[in-house]
């Protein structure tokens, strides 16, 4: 993970998130992802290739026109992302290809409850079956 100065202190830089932009990894989430609900978001994860052993996770968030206008769409991804990438640097994340949506209530969700159910939604979709 890359370094940056500033100031005289060592900052870690934030964790990279990759995005699905592919219309094949949309539909291949839609029809043989795994998908898991809890509390207001849900989460779908497609496993990774078998030859695509190595790569980073892909996300993709959704936020519909019924969680609100663009700006509590736009927060509710920001909020969503940050969370990721927060679980990224803790926990870690698997590959493959990971799809959040969620609704206005999330938003309105303290940090510490956001944080936990989106790593119990992201855990639970790539348990094993």
């Amino acid at each position: 993970m890359p370094m940056v100065e500033d100031d005289a202190r060592s900052v870690v830089a934030r964790p990279q998130l990759w995005r699905i932009t592919d219309r094949a990894t949309f539909l291949a989430l839609r029809c043989s992802g795994r998908r898991v609900r809890r509390g207001p978001l849900w989460v779908t994860w497609l496993p990774p290739a078998a030859d695509a052993a190595g790569e980073p996770l892909r996300v993709g968030f959704a936020a519909g026109r019924s969680a609100g206008g663009a700006v509590v769409r736009n927060r509710i991804r920001r909020r969503l992302r940050a969370a990721l990438r927060e679980l990224q640097r803790t926990d870690g994340l698997p590959g493959g290809a990971l799809l959040i949506g969620a609704g206005a209530e999330v938003v309105r969700l303290p940090w510490s409850e956001l944080l936990s159910t989106v790593r119990n939604a992201v855990t639970a979709s790539t348990a094993s079956s």
